[in-house]
Parts: C-alpha cells; sequence; structure tokens
C-alpha cells in the first residue's frame, strides 16, 4: 500500500489528536489505542487525502465515528459492569510514551461525567467543545441534524458546568502537596495524618470491575473511609507508592509483589481531599507495569 505524502508528512503530528478523541470518548487506553489504529489504516487507503482542507479535522471526524460505534456496540458490556467503573489511567507528562493532548476532558472526574452521558451527547460535546469541528461534520458522524446535534452538544455542557461548579478545579502546587500528604500518611499507615488529608465528606469510589477486590458502592465520610484506608495498608502493606501523573493531575500509582495494584487519583478542594478514585481493575492497570 501506497501511503499519501501527505499522510506520511503529518499522521505523527495529528495522532495526538485521533488518540485523545477516542479516549475521550471510551475512557478506555487499549480502545483509543485500536481507535488510532482504525484510523490510520483508513487513512492510508484512501485515494483523496490531497483534497482534505483540514487533515486533523478529517482524522478526529474518523476517530468519533469509529469510537461512537464502539459506544453503542458496548451497551449491554457497560450495563452489566461489576461495581462503579472509573476510566482506564492515561499517562501524562514525563511518564506518558508519547504526546497526550492534555486539559481537564481528560482528568478523572470530567471523564466519569462523560460516561453518564448518552454517546451521542458525549460525541458532540467532545468533538465540537474540546475539539472545535463545526456541527455539520458532528451531524454527519452522529446521523443528525445539526439543530439537533447542537442540543446534544448544550445538554451534555451544562451537565459538565453542574460537574465542575460541585468540585472546583484546585491549583497545581495545592494538588501536589495534598497528594504527597496522602502519600506519606498511607505508606505510614497513620490513622491521625489520614483523617488530617480527608475532607469530611470524602467519598471513595473504587473499579475492580469483577476482577479484583473492591468496595462495589462509594464509601462515604472520613470517619469510616480513614479506618478503611489505614486497615487495608496495614493488613496487605504496599510495596512501594510512588507519584505519577494521570490525565494531567498529580496521582499515586501502589504496586505489590512488582506490580500495580491500583491507581489512586484525587478531588481536591480547600486544601482537604474530597474524592478518592482508586482503579484496582487490573486490566485497566497493565499497562503501567514499566513504571
Amino acid at each position: 500500500m501506497e501511503l499519501s505524502p501527505r499522510l506520511e508528512q503529518e499522521w505523527e503530528l495529528h495522532r495526538p489528536a485521533v488518540f485523545g478523541a477516542a479516549y475521550r470518548l471510551l475512557g478506555s487506553v487499549a480502545e483509543a489505542e485500536d481507535v488510532v489504529q482504525d484510523v490510520w489504516l483508513r487513512a492510508a487507503a484512501a485515494e483523496d487525502l490531497a483534497q482534505v482542507a483540514n487533515l486533523r479535522a478529517w482524522l478526529i471526524t474518523v476517530a468519533a465515528r469509529t469510537a461512537y460505534n464502539v459506544l453503542r456496540s458496548a451497551r449491554v458490556r457497560r450495563e452489566d459492569y461489576v461495581g462503579p467503573w472509573l476510566p482506564e489511567p492515561l499517562l501524562t507528562g514525563p511518564d506518558a510514551a508519547g504526546p497526550v493532548l492534555v486539559d481537564e476532558s481528560v482528568g478523572t472526574a470530567m471523564m466519569v461525567v462523560m460516561r453518564e452521558l448518552a454517546p451521542p451527547e458525549r460525541v458532540a460535546f467532545v468533538l465540537h467543545d474540546v475539539f472545535g469541528l463545526p456541527f455539520e461534520q458532528i451531524a454527519g458522524v452522529l446521523g443528525r441534524s445539526v439543530p439537533a446535534s447542537r442540543k446534544l452538544a448544550s445538554r451534555a455542557r451544562g451537565r459538565v458546568a453542574a460537574a465542575r461548579d460541585s468540585e472546583p478545579e484546585a491549583a497545581r502546587g495545592e494538588r501536589e502537596r495534598v497528594v504527597a500528604a496522602f502519600r506519606a500518611a498511607s505508606q505510614a499507615g497513620d490513622l491521625a495524618r489520614l483523617v488530617a488529608v480527608l475532607d469530611p465528606d470524602v467519598v471513595y469510589v473504587a473499579d475492580g470491575g469483577g476482577r479484583a477486590k473492591a468496595a462495589r458502592v462509594p464509601v462515604r465520610g472520613r470517619d469510616r473511609l480513614a479506618p478503611m484506608l489505614a486497615w487495608i495498608e496495614g493488613r496487605h502493606p504496599a510495596e512501594r507508592i510512588e507519584p505519577i501523573e494521570v490525565g494531567g493531575q498529580p496521582a499515586l500509582i501502589t504496586y505489590r509483589d512488582g506490580v500495580p495494584a491500583w491507581v489512586d487519583t484525587f478531588g481536591i478542594r480547600d486544601g482537604r481531599i474530597v474524592t478518592i478514585w482508586r482503579v484496582v481493575n487490573p486490566e485497566k492497570l497493565r499497562r503501567l507495569g514499566h513504571l
């Protein structure tokens, strides 16, 4: 297969956007990588790329259409998921294997909100509000009219705005300080220090996916959560807990027996942790083993 000279020249430039669109829609690094491969094959087989005015938009559109098909076909699988669902951790910053487009839309809080949107709403929001595609193209992906696509994006925007208002973004320095304090308390199994870093109304959400032991309902309240975390560390001490960056934010990865046991990301407000999202599902951790 002879590649278009334009594709050879521009693919690596646009690949992060292709992956970024797929990951934001699917919440899975593995599935996003599959979409990237599909888009590459589609683009390599295309005979008229030289006539495409905006190759980035064309590639993102193909990625969105492919991801949208995955979303619709995975409906039953999503309904049967055991326990809470969390996105597969996306390594960013110095830990990333390659360039990653980072903004608040890849943070855990936003990805959880995205999961709650209907697939057409998610596609309309990501393509328009994150990647700036016109509604004429979005309508083609969704098989809807332009006004209907605008309405879908508006509805999603309202849900996202409500989530932002309920959990304001903490500054980077504050996040790093609080996560470091949580790490130190966890390593020590120190109940008093854990209590000090947790908000009284903290919520803990764990994703084991039925493949690892994890709470199947959120644990609410510092008085319940702090002793539970201290007990976990005391009964099954971590080999090590390392700082990483996930979705553009400070996070922690805990190792046991040389492999990742879980990844924690955090919602932080007023110097305390208000949400802990813990991914325990080994299927979502296997790409992190090289750290």
